[in-house]
């Protein structure tokens, strides 16, 4: 017998995922990138010029998502790799024009809202919502996955994604 509380709680998780899949769909609609590469995009240009390594650390992405996200971000012509001139071994991000065009014209982030509005209640209900979303992951059997703080429903770097130019 199924327990009206369990499937309550996946009607709430559901319309988590339909959220999610929206904010992803708006996204690629007004630019034509994933949620991933608009959070890195953001973040390179939101500095002159910024190291891969420090965007890693900052979105708490691995190094290799990292390089996937700018390898797409360079041949969209959004961002731009240059070598430092006082460390020739140190490449550093900017954005090219483009790039600041279309983080100009991207809508809110879902994350962004959520940051936002999470960070608005007290630190006891921030709490109990993270202790019970990470038992809903162990739940799922996901306790233990990696992931970056990204709402986002597919995988972090889809290459395929929809692009508009």
């Amino acid at each position: 017998m199924e327990s009206e509380i369990a499937n309550a709680t996946l009607k709430a998780l559901r319309r988590v995922l339909q959220a999610t899949e929206g904010g992803s769909r708006k996204l690629a609609a007004a630019t034509g990138l994933t949620p991933s590469q608009m959070l890195v995009l953001r973040e390179v240009d939101a500095h002159a010029e910024v190291t891969p390594g420090a965007i890693a650390r900052k979105l708490q992405f691995s190094q290799a998502t990292i390089t996937a996200v700018v390898d797409r971000l360079v041949a969209l012509d959004l961002a731009a790799r240059t070598r430092s001139d006082r460390d020739k071994r140190q490449i550093l991000l900017s954005t090219t024009a483009e790039g600041r065009r279309r983080v100009a014209g991207a809508p809110d982030m879902l994350q962004g809202v959520f940051t936002e509005r999470f960070g608005a209640l007290p630190p006891w209900e921030q709490a109990m919502i993270l202790a019970s979303t990470e038992r809903l992951a162990a739940l799922l059997g996901a306790g233990e996955m990696d992931a970056a703080p990204l709402l986002d429903s597919g995988a972090i770097d889809r290459a395929g994604a929809t692009d508009i130019a």
